[in-house]
């Protein structure tokens, strides 16, 4: 069960982690944000208020995970506090993948992705597009649009280097809750400006909502112009 609040981790898959393990995955995660001073200040907030959930699996690539992941997704959303302004993130931990490319952590990154849609039993969220090429495009699990992060130790951006393959889910609504708030330009310059004091420039491929599809930004690549995204959504979700 998630609890608000509080970090539920659960075994990964077809091996159980012991708790020595997951307490000392979850201090690296820790240290990433809070001791590294990570650029993202939402990243800041959530782990200093213990609002994040980690999902701890094995490998990425395997078909064993596609269910157990929808299941933590369900679980999220049941439980999430729509009426609060304290965002929520899940966290799911690849303990086991080691890429060496940022190209190869991206192919699996959208084979995951794609393989989580087509066992998802749920509809697209009517507020986004489920056309990769459109900007307002927004990545869909169980009825709900999120905005994927994805991290590894080898991505050439500082921000996305991760101690373990990582594949972050935020809420679309958490976006829109900034902008009925007024805080998401102020919250947005701030992020880009510890970014880019962080390495020296912002992410090549950052666009807002609705000027871009953020399928670019979701591995953590700097794209090229021409990049086309392979995903494609069911028939009966078009």
């Amino acid at each position: 069960m998630v609890v608000k609040g509080r970090t539920t981790i659960i075994k990964t898959i077809m091996v159980e982690t012991d708790l020595n393990t997951k307490t000392n995955i979850e201090s690296e995660y820790r240290n990433f944000i809070l001791r590294d001073k990570h650029p993202c200040i939402m990243a800041n907030a959530m782990f200093k208020l213990n609002n994040y959930h980690l999902k701890i699996f094995d490998d990425m690539t395997s078909d064993a995970v596609v269910h157990p992941i929808l299941n933590a997704i369900e679980t999220y959303l049941e439980h999430y506090d729509f009426e609060s302004n304290d965002f929520e993130s899940l966290i799911l931990c690849f303990k086991e993948n080691h890429f060496n490319s940022e190209l190869d952590f991206e192919n699996a990154l959208w084979n995951l992705l794609q393989k989580l849609h087509d066992a998802d039993d749920s509809e697209w969220d009517s507020e986004v597009s489920n056309d990769a090429e459109d900007p307002n495009f927004s990545f869909s699990l169980k009825g709900n649009a999120f905005y994927i992060v994805g991290m590894h130790p080898n991505s050439s951006r500082l921000a996305r280097r991760a101690p373990y393959c990582t594949v972050v889910l935020n809420l679309h609504w958490q976006f829109e809750r900034l902008r009925e708030m007024g805080t998401y330009q102020t919250i947005k310059k701030r992020i880009r400006r510890r970014d880019k004091k962080l390495q020296g420039s912002i992410n090549p491929v950052l666009r807002d909502f609705g000027t871009d599809s953020e399928s670019k930004q979701y591995s953590g690549r700097a794209v090229e112009k021409h990049w086309k995204c392979p995903f494609h959504a069911k028939t009966e979700h078009l």
